[in-house]
């Protein structure tokens, strides 16, 4: 007979002490968070041994359960590994949420190609900006804008973001030539949400006191970016999301720095479908694709 400890205690205090929140972890399980801390508690009391310790309002791990969380956490994964391939889950459809601006500008386009060399992989994509809890089973992969930090996640770098000044080519034909940073003072400006990102760009372009106006503004970055090709005005663009028009040349660059973004894309994925087949081959498939448009656009340089 296995002497296991409550396994459901055990799985309050993985999420516990991956979090170092029992807020958090509650948020993950769907419980309250007395609920987390009795299950603590108990599972406290079947070992012995204290696992978790406050310091004013912060929760630290104990040296006993730092070493329980590094085995437990692995444990979980194994057993959550092996019960998706008994249920066979990986024979239906691929489901992946996606950042709306990134499935609009970049992977819809692109999807072709994934289907000519991955006819087997049906997939099924729901575009939300909304985070998705990883616990719940409604997907498979998320492609999200971040830090890389998703906690007890598996999170593989797609593309850095840059920004850029992008517009029409009717637009960059009213413009000086050869352009420069403060000849976009005068232009119509589209803003992306937050607001501040032109604010950025003017000041990493040595003009720190630049003087913006008002123009509109989208909350999503395709929306913007269409604005700007059908020639509304000029909007610091996602490169990595405009590398498509760039290279139809419905956006044009008409002026260098390019800025870096402190967020980047990620494809983000729990660990217990990380050795399925078909996650393995969208993957590659999906990294691949991003490496091509990053070297694509080394030489969509601005315009002279």
């Amino acid at each position: 007979m296995r002497r296991l400890p409550p396994l459901v205690a055990v799985r309050a205090f993985e999420a516990g002490a991956r979090h170092l929140s029992f807020t958090r972890a509650a948020d993950e399980l769907c419980v309250t968070q007395t609920a987390i801390s009795h299950q603590v508690r108990q599972l406290e009391t079947w070992l012995g041994v204290r696992l978790f310790e406050r310091a004013g309002h912060a929760l630290r791990l104990t040296e006993a359960g730092g070493a329980y969380l590094a085995e437990v956490g692995e444990v979980l994964d194994r057993l959550a590994a092996v019960t998706e391939t008994v249920r066979g889950r990986h024979d239906g459809p691929l489901r992946i949420t996606v950042l709306p601006s990134f499935a609009s500008c970049w992977l819809v386009p692109r999807l072709g190609r994934f289907r000519e060399s991955h006819p087997d992989i049906e997939l099924k994509l729901t575009s939300s900006p909304d985070s998705w809890a990883f616990t719940e089973d409604r997907f498979d992969l998320a492609i999200r804008s971040g830090l890389g930090r998703w906690p007890g996640l598996k999170a593989d770098l797609i593309a850095q973001e840059m920004l850029g000044p992008v517009c029409s080519p009717a637009v960059a034909a009213g413009l000086p030539s050869p352009c420069s940073p403060s000849d976009l003072l005068a232009s119509h400006l589209l803003h992306d949400t937050p607001r501040d990102a032109w604010s950025r760009w003017f000041r990493h372009a040595g003009l720190p006191e630049a003087a913006l106006a008002a123009g509109h503004a989208f909350d999503d970055h395709g929306h913007l970016l269409q604005a700007a090709s059908e020639g509304q005005g000029m909007a610091l663009g996602k490169l990595f999301l405009a590398e498509r028009a760039l290279r139809e040349g419905r956006l044009v660059r008409p002026v260098d720095p390019i800025l870096p973004n402190d967020y980047s894309y990620w494809l983000v994925y729990p660990r217990t479908v990380a050795g399925r087949p078909d996650v393995g081959r969208f993957r590659n498939w999906l990294l691949a694709e991003a490496k091509a448009t990053a070297a694509a656009l080394l030489v969509q340089g601005a315009a002279p």
